[in-house]
């Protein structure tokens, strides 16, 4: 039986929860532990690992060994690979309704560790990790109490892990200005983080091609290439299908929409050239891979 750092279904204090999590290697039925479906939801999350493992995150994976704060945006999918016999982690989720219900500011979107091109991960020496698992604690506390204000108190709870993070890096590197190159490149991976997630079968990828984005963008095609390519050391093309492999990696692991009904949505005209394509770039088929999860 698969195990995830998913809470339990229902989302406490109209969009937020809070929990513990102890992780066995013995209880998963797979050393993977697939969080992908909290990617189909609007929940930001932050999480606090404190065991070695390796995570995947939008197109990168990175080994932790130590104690770590993470934070994600509902936008990009990531899992977990375990690199002991136990995980522990606390994990937060939230709306960005529940965050901003005392606060009109920037979108969290726009926030150096939620935005899309950023790798909010930070390692947290001995002293801090302490501090910030009190944070949790104090979350967990609140959220099974009856304080008439705890909604108030556990914003600031959240706020106060944003700040933390934001102190572990130099304002110049958090807020760094963009070039030309980079600010291109932000707008189309913003532009590709938009389409998804996917969730009505019918709904179809407006955008599928590098000259598709680059129309949208106003730009050729070319220097569309050449900016992506610079910035990221990866071709526009990779990056759109590398974005769509992970929504059909997920649209097949967490719904019962047949694999043609996957296929249309994602942009593919018949369902032999979805399968072609998914086959290419993960070496089996996609009721494979839905027979494995």
């Amino acid at each position: 039986m698969s195990t995830s750092l998913s809470p339990p279904i229902d989302v406490k204090l109209n969009g937020f929860t809070v929990y513990e999590k102890n992780v066995t290697l013995q209880e998963m039925a797979q050393p993977r532990l697939a969080a992908q479906v909290f990617s189909r939801r609007d929940y930001y999350k932050v999480l606090l690992l404190e065991s070695k493992c390796l995570i995947h995150y939008a197109h990168q994976s990175l080994e932790l060994d130590g104690q770590y704060l993470f934070f994600t945006n509902p936008h990009i999918p990531y899992s977990l690979e375990m690199r002991t016999d136990q995980l522990h982690a606390y994990a937060c989720l939230f709306t960005e309704e529940f965050v901003k219900a005392a606060d009109r500011s920037e979108s969290l979107q726009q926030s150096p560790l939620f935005r899309i091109g950023s790798t909010p991960l930070f390692k947290l020496p001995a002293s801090q990790a302490d501090y910030v698992r009190s944070i949790f604690q104090k979350m967990l506390t609140e959220q099974e109490g009856d304080y008439p204000f705890k909604g108030d108190l556990i914003r600031t709870y959240v706020q106060l892990l944003i700040h933390e993070a934001l102190h572990l890096q130099p304002a110049d590197t958090v807020f760094q200005p963009k070039n030309a190159a980079t600010r291109i490149t932000s707008l189309f991976l913003e532009l590709l983080e938009r389409q998804f997630p996917i969730e009505p079968p019918t709904q179809q990828l407006p955008l599928k091609t590098p000259q598709e984005f680059a129309d949208r963008l106003a730009v050729h095609v070319n220097h569309l290439n050449k900016a992506v390519k610079e910035v990221t050391g990866k071709p526009t093309s990779a990056h759109i299908a590398g974005r769509i492999l992970d929504e059909a990696k997920a649209l097949l692991q967490h719904t019962d929409w047949s694999v043609a009904s996957i296929g249309y949505c994602l942009g593919f005209e018949y369902p032999t050239y979805f399968q072609n394509f998914f086959k290419k770039h993960t070496g089996i088929t996609p009721l494979s891979l839905r027979r494995k999860a």
